[in-house]
This record gives structure tokens, sequence and C-alpha cells, in this order.
């Protein structure tokens, strides 16, 4: 119907139009100084949760499933009607410690802890590259239907050169500046206009089919009926069809909070917390929107006599169908929109993760790969390309295999490891890094037992028996039937048990572990950042001698942001901080505008690197004079003094020392020493004890002694009195 010549021009021509208004976006920030703050596009931002699945897959879903392909929607509403008390936590936190992502978010929370940031970053890594090969399969298909290429030279090389055009639109759109809280409220709008695009593109071919192929929404449930296909508008369908709709409604709650995509859009580029309460509703009506004419379209194309097989793109073959080509490009476009959205906001995520949490740390441990550390930029637009590289060659490799439902789901259940750590994080108090390392580590490893192995075996990499028989003959092991859980869906089987160990180690490893001071600090400052409304402020305390040289710490800092930012850029960023804290042309500024300056120092990096790799840098580069040292020591003693006071006063009653003061990240170091010195002063003590109770027991020896001996000096004296009152015998004179 269309040359692949046109297509491509198409779709560059819309790609470019949006890279335009991205622009003429920022360049009218930049010119007004003032962000662009609209609940309106925050809440059309979040459509970006709809994908290909949604406008393609959910049709070839409902022609299988009937009604199962809502319960992904379901769960997505129940976890919007939280977000008052969930997502509007998650953003004050971002706002508290500058997050760039969710592996940021998570080890922010345990102790600043790369190993958890790396650990989440490998798990959003690995499950998130099926989803992103499921759009790249989404517009290869696609492209291939509008084009009717179905072999030859072109279709071969089409997903080659769509995966190339999404790796250039990605580091245009979004990897054009190494700070990710600089660039996006140009790409935010563009992303809106998709989503408008997408939605209207969807009812368009919904509308056309309706009451242009059919006469309304009545006559298509009458052809239902006679082609006997009501099954397509029934609720249970399927086998254990109980069990899926939960499995999906699991799924969703977790999905609409921790997809790396979503997880951006709703708290990294939320510039005002109010914005929530008009996404709370708007969005759920662009989800219904999008989901009216599912039914209606999956029925029609059975009934037109389209192969079942090619369901999932139904939404283009019927108006190909019907010689509307001007339609047909339109619908491509809706599903392009959906399909790109997804795939520049998820790899721009993913390569900052990567970039921060696996990249930076390797390049820290051998000083010869230091210099890269000025590169991060050049490095994250590698990345980008073999994250899109290696998603194509999943598609490539497994686009067989599995329908787009089935490779969202693998995805959906690696993400729904997160939600332990996270939501554990934000209402248990007493969950901590060990918990959340291994329940981590134990979810995942139960997902690459459970979905990813069975992938591996149905492509014929390994041997089919281990699926029926178990590895090594031993059916408790079998991967899709572990420990005789049989008869459930696969993706059902791994959401039970990832979800059963993952818990479980959780909540035991944080009972067995025990904290850190410095975490158990965090953790405390952690929590109070979630409380609404926190915006009281205390000015600067005063007293305190103002002897520390501020040229010196300036260049400190210099040294320290060039290590990863250009020498302007750092030189700007740390006289701004200067600037900001209102000590800018002081010769000498005190002590706690010295914690300030590095605090903000530490948040500026955070932008960059990640909160772990920042604090981590801080920690490494930042030294204290002996004076500056000893103030540190009397100043934290005396907070905590005066909190642990307080908090006697008020009868919170806190194990140890649980309360400890908020703020003040960069006494970590100190914090060590003074658990190290209560560790001594603790031994000591027990010797101490050890010696009096030695004492009174030699005491008690003494005086057993002293009461023997006037025992024995009484028998003496009693004796010689009983000598004297003897009658003398006078013969012996």
């Amino acid at each position: 119907m269309f040359s692949p010549l046109a297509v491509i021009s198409t779709v560059i021509f819309y790609m470019l139009l949006l890279f335009a208004v991205a622009q003429l976006v920022e360049r009218r920030i930049t010119k007004s100084g003032r962000p662009l703050k609209s609940p309106w596009i925050y809440a059309l931002s979040l459509a970006v949760f709809h994908t290909s699945w949604t406008f393609y897959g959910s049709v070839g879903f409902a022609s299988t499933s009937g009604l199962l392909f809502l319960g992904i929607y379901v769960g997505a509403l129940i976890g919007i009607m939280f977000w008052w008390v969930t997502l509007r936590k998650m953003v004050a936190i971002k706002e508290t410690f500058r997050i760039t992502s969710i592996a940021d978010f998570i080890s922010t929370r345990y102790r600043r802890s790369q190993r958890i940031a790396g650990l989440v970053t490998i798990i959003a890594l690995v499950g998130i590259l099926p989803y992103i090969a499921l759009q790249l399969k989404a517009i290869v298909n696609s492209f291939e239907i509008i084009t009717q290429e179905q072999s030859g030279a072109t279709s071969e090389y089409s997903g080659i050169f769509i995966t190339l055009i999404m790796a250039a639109f990605t580091i245009i759109f979004g990897v054009r500046k190494l700070d990710p809280t600089e660039r996006h409220q140009g790409m935010i709008v563009a992303l809106v206009v998709e989503s408008v695009v997408k939605l209207i593109a969807f009812a368009s071919v919904g509308l056309f089919v309706c009451f242009v192929l059919y006469d309304g929404l009545g006559d298509i449930n009458t052809r239902i009926a006679e082609a006997n296909l009501s099954y397509i508008t029934q609720f249970n369908v399927v086998e254990n069809s109980a069990s899926m709709w939960m499995t999906l409604i699991v799924l969703s709650f977790a999905g609409i909070f921790l997809l790396p995509r979503q997880f951006h859009v709703a708290v990294i580029e939320n510039t005002d917390q109010k914005h929530i309460k008009t996404a709370m509703w708007l969005f759920p009506l662009y989800m219904i929107a999008i989901n009216l004419f599912v039914v209606p379209l999956a029925a029609a194309g059975l009934m037109s006599g389209l192969p079942a097989e090619s369901a999932d793109f139904f939404v283009l073959l019927l108006p190909q169908q019907a010689g509307y080509p001007t339609l047909t490009m339109f619908a491509f476009i809706g599903g392009f929109s959906a399909a790109t959205g997804m795939i520049i906001i998820t790899t721009m995520t993913l390569s900052t993760m990567v970039s921060n949490h696996l990249v930076l740390p390797v390049i820290e441990c051998f000083p010869a790969a230091q210099r890269l550390r000025t590169h991060l930029l050049q490095i994250r637009w590698i990345l980008v390309v073999l994250i899109l590289a290696s998603s194509y060659w999943f598609e490539h490799e497994f686009s067989d295999s599995y329908i787009l439902v089935a490779i969202g789901l693998l995805s959906f259940v690696a993400i729904l490891q997160f939600a332990p750590a996270v939501f554990g994080g934000m209402f248990w108090i007493k969950g901590n890094s060990g918990g959340a390392f291994s329940g981590l580590l134990a979810g995942f490893f139960i997902w690459c037992y459970t979905l990813g192995l069975p992938t591996f075996i149905k492509q014929g990499w390994l041997n089919q028996e281990i699926l029926v028989y178990g590895p090594w003959g031993i059916e408790q092991l079998r991967p899709e039937a572990l420990l005789g859980l049989d008869g459930f869906n696969p993706v059902t089987h791994s959401v039970i048990w990832s979800l059963l160990f993952n818990i479980s180690f959780y909540i035991i490893g944080s009972l067995i572990y025990h904290p850190h001071k410095d975490e158990r600090t965090l953790t405390t400052e952690f929590m109070a950042a979630m409380q609404p409304l926190n915006t009281s402020s205390k000015a600067r305390p005063t007293g305190l001698d103002a002897y520390i040289t501020l040229s010196i710490k300036i260049e400190e800092a210099k040294i320290l942001l060039s290590q990863y930012l250009t020498a302007d850029k750092a030189r700007e960023s740390v006289y701004t901080i200067a600037e900001d804290l209102q000590v800018l042309g002081k010769p000498h500024i005190t002590i706690i505008e010295l914690i300030e300056f590095h605090r903000m120092l530490e948040h500026l990096l955070a932008g960059s690197i990640g909160a772990a790799s920042a604090h981590s840098a801080i920690e490494q580069t930042i030294r204290y004079s002996d004076r500056e040292s000893s103030d540190l020591k009397a100043l934290y003693s005396h907070i905590y003094n005066e909190l642990s006071t307080k908090s006697v006063a008020q009868g919170i009653e806190d194990e140890e020392d649980d309360l400890l003061p908020n703020g003040f990240g960069m006494l970590s170091s100190l914090q060590s020493q003074i658990d190290t010195l209560e560790s001594t002063v603790g031994q000591q003590q027990k010797e101490i004890e050890s010696l009096e109770a030695k004492l009174e027991a030699r005491y008690e020896e003494i005086f057993k002694y002293r009461m023997e001996t006037q025992k024995a000096n009484q028998e003496n004296d009693e004796l010689r009195g009983q000598l004297n009152q003897l009658p003398r015998n006078p013969s012996l004179k």
C-alpha cells in the first residue's frame, strides 16, 4: 500500500516535528527563566504507560482471552488511588535527595549502597530489554504490514534501520546533556504530543470500525453473538482466570510505580506535588478512553476474516483491508508514537542507571580509567546504542516464541522484584540494606529460573526435558512447576514464587542484619523527608568563628566537579552554590556554612552521577583539617544530645540510638568514628566490671579471713581466762 521510502520519510518528518516542539519549549523556558509547570502536561505525560502493548497488544489479548486484558489496567487504577499517599512521598524524596532513577531511589533508602544500586540496575536492564524488544517488534511488524514487504532486502534490514533511528532520536531527545535534571521539559511536552496522537489514532480506528464498517456498537454486539464470539465480552475465558486476574492486577499495580520509564515521568519529572491531584483523575480518564474500542476492534477483526494470529495488528489491518490508506498511515503513526515514547524514556533512564551504578564504580576502581570520568556523556551515548542493539537481538531471536502480551509480562514480573524494597523501605523503618539486597537477589534469581530459563529452553538453546522432568531429573525443580506448584500459568507461577522469596528474604534479612549507625541516620532522614508539607526552615546557627578560607574550599570543589563535568560547568556550578549560600565574596566561612556547601555540592553531583556515586566521590575527595574535624565532633555531639533529650521528653521509645539527627550527610565518617569509640568504651566498661567483680571477691576473702582471725583471737582469750581461773598446786612452788 505504501512504499518503504514514503513510510520512512513520514516517520522522520514526524520525529523532526516532535524535536522542533521540544526545542521551542526549551527555548521558551530559557528565555523566561521559569520552568514549565502545568498539571495537564504532567498528567498526559504519564500516558507513556500505554505502549504498543496497549495500542496493538490489547486487541490481540482480547481476541483470545476476552476481557482479561483489563486486568493490567485495573491494577494500575488501584495504584493511582493511592498516589497521594505513595507517589507524593516519592516526589518528596526526589526533591530532598535529588534522585535520578529508580536505582538511585532504592539505594538512597539503603545506605546509598552501590551494591544495591548495581543490582537494581542489572535487574532493570535484564528485565526491560524484552519490553524494549516488544516495541521494536511492533514497529518492525507494523512497518512490514503497511508496506506489504514481508520478505526481501527492505524487510530484512528494516529492523536494523529502525533501531538506529531509535538510537539517534533517544540521544537527541534525552541524552544531550549530562545532568538529567536540566533537559527534560521539552521532551516531556513532545511526549504529551505523542500521547495525544496515539489516543486520537486509536479512537479514530475504533470509530471507523463501529460507525463505518458497522452500524454502531449495538450492531457489533449482535454480530458477535451470531458469530459465536461472545467469549470476547466475558471475564472468565482462560483456564485459572481468577489467578490470572490477580496476577495482572498485582503486576500493573507495581508497574504504575516502578517501571523505570513510569518512575522517571511520574517522580523525576514532577515539578509540583500538587500536580498529582490532577493526574489522579485525568490519567484514569485517558486510560479508559484508550481502551473503549479494544473489544469492538477484536470482534471486527475476527468477523472480517482476518487471521487470528494477526490479531495484535487488527488496528492496522482493518482500515487497510477496507481501503482507507490515510487512516492506515495515521494508525501506524499512533502505534509508532506508543512505541517510541517508551523506547526513548526507558533507554535514556537505563543508560543513566548503567553509567552511574555499573560503569562509574568500575572506572573508580582503576586509576588508569579515571580519565573517562569526563566522558560520561559520551559513555551514555554508547550505552544507548548497546541497549537498543541488545533489544533488537532479543527481538530477532525470541519474537517468534511470544505474542506481544507475553513479552510485556516477562518484564513486568522482573520489575515486580523492586516492590518489597521500595514499599518496605517507605513504610517499614526496620527495613535495611541487608534485607533489601538479599530480597532483590532472591527474587531476581527465582525470576531467572522460572521465566528466563524456560525462555531459552523454548527457543531450543537448552534441553526440553528440563521443563518436563526438571534439572538432573528432579521433578520438584521443574522451572514452571517449582516444588510441585503445577496448574498455573507460567507468569502466575513466577509471580508467586519470586514474590514469596523476595518478601521472605527482605523481612528475615532486615531482622537479622543490624545496620550501621550511618545507615540508621540516613533512614531517619529518608523517613523525615516523606512527611507532607515539611517546608519549615530554620536559621543557620550563629556563634561559630568564621575561620575557614572559602577560596581553598572552592578550589577543592572545582577539582572534584571537573572530574565529571567540563571545567566551565564545574566553575559555574561551584560559584552558583556559593552565591545561593550567600557566602560569595566572603574571605572566610563558618563550619555550618561549610557543611551546607558540601551538602549542596553532593546534591549537585548526584544529578549527574547518582546519589550513591556522588556520596562516595565526596567521601573520597573532601578532607577536613584538625580544627574542622574537632568542630564537627562538637557540633554533632551537641545536636545529638539535644535530639536525645527531646526524644525522652516526648516519650519516644527507640532502641539504642535509632533516633539520630537527620541532615548533615557529610558526617557519616564522623559517625563511624563515634561508633568505634562507643564500642571501645563498651569493651573498657566490661573490663572494669570484670575487675570490680574480682576485687569484690577479694574483699569477701579478706573479710572471711578477718572474721576467722577475730574468732581465733576470741577463742585464745577464752582459753587464757580459763587457765587463769584454775587453782594452783602449792607443791609446785
